[in-house]
Order: structure tokens, then sequence, then C-alpha cells
């Protein structure tokens, strides 16, 4: 069955809206409150899920990350090379819930024109919904709010709101005949973006998958219990899916293969971008990331929560 843009966004927006708010505030409760020992860096069990690169992973952190991409796309008579710089930080408020902001720089070039300057600068609320070690499964919920007059008129910012969802779960607790599964991991987002103010584009419905294979499970620290330390120090090899639908126009649709490491206190990964379709271009891209855990890299401001003692 073939499915519609207008079938995926749901009408009218503000009972979206108002739908999303009262989840929100069922689950703020919770958020504040629930705090059971939560760990950092995105951990469930013996499952490190990756910040991924294309989309946003389910982990509530304190933490710092830089992310690079370039890709170039075939237009008449020449070449269109698009370079991105995004920037992100994220702080703990309580254990369970962050508060963050980020922005990203922009450089276009086609047929000798360019367009260079800041795209929309965001600030997001982001919690932690759900946790459950044994099943290596995470789900966080988030609220974007993309700030109106901040970015370049040039590359077209504009304010938005963009409710989201996040959810990741490893096989690890897969029975001893599908055992050969239990490395393997899935991540996954939903988020639904409304730019906001004067010449504002159309919605966009956003979603994002990985499958991600988590080196943890072939080496000696792995017992096949609950791990005795964080699952870090691996490599992580995965494939990003990532899809944009607007209400108005075609889909963008890209793949990303690619490699990521996981430290101590820092993240690094890399990945081939790879169009899936005509409007998201021809030619292959590159995107890279550096995540830092920031309260490892200090603990001496990043120890604990801002509002938790």
């Amino acid at each position: 069955m073939r499915i519609t843009t207008s079938s995926l966004i749901p009408r009218p927006l503000g009972a979206v809206l108002r739908y999303f708010a009262i989840g929100l505030m069922r689950a703020a409760a919770f958020v504040l409150c629930g705090y059971d020992g939560v760990h950092a860096h995105g951990i469930a069990g013996n499952r490190y899920f990756v910040g991924t690169l294309t989309f946003d992973d389910p982990a509530v952190n304190d933490e710092l990350s830089s992310t690079f991409s370039e890709l170039r796309r075939a237009v008449p008579r020449g070449a269109a090379v698009g370079r991105a710089l995004d920037v992100e930080f994220s702080r703990l408020l309580t254990p369970r819930l962050s508060f963050g902001a980020n922005s990203t720089w922009i450089d276009r070039n086609a047929l000798g024109m360019s367009a260079r300057g800041f795209d929309t600068t965001a600030v997001t609320l982001k919690g932690l919904l759900y946790r459950n070690d044994p099943q290596e499964l995470l789900v966080s919920a988030g609220l974007a709010w993309g700030l109106p007059g901040v970015g370049s008129r040039r590359l077209e910012a504009h304010g938005s709101v963009e409710p989201g969802v996040f959810f990741g779960k490893g096989f690890g607790d897969l029975p001893d005949s599908l055992s050969w599964l239990r490395p393997f991991g899935i991540a996954g987002a939903l988020s639904f973006e409304h730019p906001t103010g004067n010449g504002a584009n159309s919605d966009v419905l956003h979603w994002g998958a990985a499958l991600e294979f988590s080196t943890f499970y072939l080496t000696d620290r792995f017992t096949g219990g609950p791990p005795k330390e964080e699952p870090l120090f691996q490599w992580v090899p995965l494939i990003e899916f990532s899809v944009d639908t607007p209400r108005r126009g075609k889909s963008n649709a890209i793949a990303s293969p690619g490699i990521a490491y996981a430290g101590q206190n820092y993240q690094i990964a890399a990945e081939v971008i790879v169009p899936l379709n005509r409007s998201a271009g021809r030619n292959a891209g590159v995107i890279v990331k550096l995540l830092l855990f920031l309260d490892d890299v200090v603990p001496s401001i990043f120890g604990k929560p801002l509002l938790w003692e």
C-alpha cells in the first residue's frame, strides 16, 4: 500500500500539538521525579546506542557534539556543493530531562554563486521516558523550538516547532537459539516539523532508523549477564536511513553506512552519504561526528544535573 504525505501528517496541527502537550505533561512527573540510577552515554544494559549522525538518538546526556557533512549534487552546467557544520550542546536538568541548543553553519556553492550563514538555531527539551536494562531498551521524547529571526535569510532560516520521539532496542535478550543476532540493535526517530513565521515552508515529517552492530558482544568483557562496567571502548559498525517528507513536494531519502568508536569520554564516527532517490541527489557525500561526554570530560562542572542533588 502506498502511503502519501497527507496520510502521514495528521490534521489539524492544533490537535497534534495538543495531544503531544498532554502526553508531555503526563510524562513530566516521571521525567522529573523518576530517578532510578540512569546510565550516561545512551546505555541500556550491555548496549551502547551510538550518537547517530543523520537523526537524533534516544540518549539524554550532558554532551557536546560537532558534525561536519559535505554533499555534491549535479546541476545543469555544473555541480552544487553543500557543506554544513552543526554544533549541539545539551545539559541535564534532572537525571532524565535535558535542555539543549544547536545551530548549523552552511556553505552552499553552485555555478560560482554562494550562500553562507547560520541555518535555524533551535533550543530543545528532551526527556527519557523509559529504560529497561534486561531488554536493552530506551525511549525518549523531545520538543525543539527553532528560534524565529535567528539565522540567514539567504538560507531561508525560519522559526519552527518540532515534537519528536526517539528509541533504541538491542537484541541482547534473544534466546540462545538466536544468539548470533544479539550483537545487533536498532535505533529510530520520528519528528514533525511545523515552520512558523511569515514565508515559512510546508510541514515536514522527519524519520530515521539505524541498524547497529555492537562489537562488545565479541569480547571477553561480555559475560552474558548484567555488565560489570559501561560497554564503552568498542567499535560499532552501523547503517542509517533518513527520510524527510514535506507536506508539499518530494521526499529526500539517504542511506549512510559507516562506523563509530566509543571511548571513555568521547565518540567519533564517520559515514558515507548515499542518496536513495533523485530528490536527494546523485552523488555520494561524507559526514563525520565528534561527541564529547561532558560529565566525564569535566566532571567538576557536569558531574550532576543542575536541578538534582
